[in-house]
């Protein structure tokens, strides 16, 4: 389960965790690398043409106005550049220093995750004076948000207009019914978009970022991602060396775990991240009242999550749902104070209110977020086929202690189980000859992407530099109130600067403390009910 920036700051490290470190060096030996795919040669595309974003986007809405919007066609296989079209959509906003440095293409996520509202984002939050000296181009990937044609498949599996059923399952017949639900998404997938899922690899994707980068004018490009975005650009800069300018990745994918055993390890990090979230509950009682320990809150949450068994808030806030709302809190501790106050109010004050408001429908662009991410994951590497895999995986994890995700994790990627296209092999992500260093930037607590994938990587690009934030937990570090992280990319995007080589991390930043209980900030959302979320780059689990 990966991420979804929206708002805040960048949708897994706990006890115990060499069981499941066992299991995903037995998943990583049966990977098969594929050899650095040759890029296809293609006709040069045509120049991009730039006219003013609609004040009314179809999917963003209000999101994208004062910047430009182009649309460029693009090969569904670049194997065969006079074949079928499909559109890629974008947007820029312009330089304003007379100093040029190019252009930067930004990359949310997901896999699946939007990116046309990031240029406002990152100009907002970066220092003026090197914002001002670059292009910054939101680039939807294929099949994503205003891209053409954007996919959704079988809209119940995530909404099927009442509470799902719990994601531990209770017995056979239950797990069955899932796994049946997952089975009918992936053959919904397969209807609709036969033709397009062999083509929505990450090596197609990185293919389209060297077709934008033509259709630009640019010899080399600058590239910022957070989180998926991270093994798009390690997997481009492998396939393009000579055509990268600067790189800055944000909370880093582990090439070598792509994607089943990434998976299994997000499910122990995220357990000790939850428990850390129910820590911070139990350090304020005075205000939450739900605790004075870690393990009297997650008593606590465990009462909830029985009462709206019996009774969902609002005939909608299940049990999933229920788990749905509180794994942002493995993602950001922004949202803590709202979420330990509405958990409060529901078990202290007996008002559900404010827990049935943190649960949303999910939107179109959810839906297109979440068919996208199985689109490419699926694709992109090999997966169990042989469901007993998946139950004794999930099985052992759970009975080990690492309870919270688990089985939510499980039924987020089950349809790779039933995947119609066969996916792999995966390509070697590798430092090639005329690659200049990249900027890696990675918490050591993260749950989505854990830290082990920021140093794997600083091993596979030598000449990286790593920051670190220490003992931090929040995905996507950059713009996120690190004062120290924030000078550091600026200075990199602004003159190439990096800080001192050292061995392991080159730069560790403490990490700023954690919110102060009862500080509830409104959530913002300026998107449209049924399009964008929340506009800063902040994890969600893709959900």
């Amino acid at each position: 389960m990966l991420t979804v920036f929206s708002a805040g700051g960048a949708p897994v490290g706990g006890t115990g965790k060499g069981a499941a470190a066992a299991a995903a060096a037995t998943a990583l030996a049966l990977t098969v690398l594929a050899p650095l795919p040759a890029a296809a040669s293609t006709a040069r595309p045509p120049r991009l043409s730039w006219s003013p974003c609609p004040a009314n986007d179809p999917v963003e809405k209000t999101a994208l106005r004062g910047m430009e919007c182009a649309t460029l066609a693009v090969p569904l296989d670049h194997a065969r550049p006079r074949g079928r079209k499909i559109r890629l959509a974008l947007t820029r906003i312009r330089h304003t220093s007379r100093t040029f440095q190019g252009v930067v293409l930004l990359n949310r996520g997901g896999p699946g995750a939007h990116a046309r509202d990031l240029p406002r984002f990152v100009t907002g939050n970066l220092d003026k004076k090197v914002a001002a000296q670059y292009d910054w181009i939101g680039l939807d990937p294929r099949g994503v948000g205003g891209s053409r044609p954007a996919l959704v498949c079988d809209r119940t599996y995530q909404d099927p207009g009442r509470p799902r059923a719990p994601y531990v399952p209770r017995s056979a017949a239950e797990e069955r019914a899932w796994k049946n639900r997952a089975r009918r998404f992936a053959d919904d997938c397969a209807r609709r978009y036969r033709s397009i899922l062999p083509y929505m690899r990450t090596v197609d994707s990185a293919r389209d970022i060297d077709y934008v980068r033509a259709a630009l004018r640019q010899k080399k490009v600058t590239y910022f991602a957070y989180s998926y975005g991270t093994y798009l650009g390690a997997v481009y800069a492998s396939m393009y060396p000579h055509r990268v300018r600067r790189m800055v990745l944000d909370s880093v994918i582990r090439p070598s775990a792509v994607w089943y055993p990434s998976n299994l390890f997000q499910n122990v990090v995220f357990e000790s991240r939850i428990q850390s979230f129910f820590a911070w509950i139990a350090r304020n009682h005075r205000t939450y009242k739900l605790g004075r320990t870690r393990e009297a809150v997650a008593r606590s949450y465990a009462k909830v999550h029985r009462a709206v068994t019996r009774k969902p808030v609002n005939g909608r806030v299940g049990p999933s749902e229920l788990d749905d709302v509180f794994l942002t809190d493995g993602y950001n501790n922004r949202t803590w104070p709202a979420h330990a106050r509405a958990l409060s109010d529901y078990l202290v004050r007996r008002d559900p209110k404010p827990l049935g408001k943190l649960w949303h429908k999910p939107t179109w662009l959810d839906q297109n977020n979440y068919t996208v991410y199985n689109a490419v994951e699926c694709r992109d590497a090999a997966w169990p086929r042989n469901w007993a895999r998946w139950h004794r995986d999930a099985s052992r994890l759970y009975r080990e202690g690492y309870r919270f995700e688990t089985w939510s994790n499980t039924w987020y990627n089950a349809p790779c189980a039933f995947w119609r296209v066969p996916g792999g092999p995966k390509p070697a992500v590798r430092n090639r000859r005329g690659l200049p260093p990249m900027l890696l930037v990675a918490s050591t607590g993260d749950a989505a992407t854990p830290y082990a994938g920021a140093l794997e990587t600083h091993r596979l690009f030598p000449r990286s530099r790593l920051i670190t934030q220490v003992r931090g937990g929040n995905h996507g570090v950059t713009f996120s109130g690190d004062r120290c992280v924030d000078k550091a990319v600026a200075a990199y995007l602004a003159t190439g600067a990096l800080p001192p080589s050292h061995a392991g991390s080159d730069l560790a930043c403490p990490a700023p403390p954690p919110p102060k209980a009862g500080t509830v900030r409104r959530e913002r959302r300026t998107g449209p009910a049924e399009g964008a979320p929340e506009g800063e780059p902040v994890a969600t689990a893709g959900r």
